[in-house]
């Protein structure tokens, strides 16, 4: 098999995703992109990197983490193979913030109507 055979492939939706990307750090930059790779090329990725989001109807969360700090990403597949990504945050607590999954809810909502 092609070591850059890719099993999915992520991209963007408006700017949603690109204005969270753009105050990052370039580490935090390298890490976030470094994790897209992963995504995209493993078979099985991990729950480490790629986990679904409890009580959703197919929202899933790229979990991206540079040193003590975490990063969520909402992202969403669409025709199997394609992962559009939503919004991101900086995660400072336990628990994921209801406000950033309603928001990630409607982007996906916003996305799927204009189909």
């Amino acid at each position: 098999m092609d070591k850059n055979q890719k099993h999915r492939k992520i991209t963007f939706y408006k700017s949603y995703f690109q204005d969270f990307f753009d105050k990052q750090s370039k580490k935090v930059k390298a890490k976030i992109i470094w994790t897209f790779d992963l995504v995209e090329e493993l078979q099985r990725v991990p729950e480490t990197y790629l986990k679904h989001i409890e009580n959703t109807v197919g929202l899933f969360e790229i979990r991206v983490q540079q040193g003590n700090d975490i990063f969520r990403i909402f992202c969403f597949f669409d025709h199997g193979q394609l992962i559009v990504l939503a919004n991101g945050f900086h995660k400072k607590t336990q628990k994921t913030p209801k406000k950033e999954i309603e928001l990630a809810l409607k982007i996906k909502a916003e996305y799927e109507s204009e189909k």
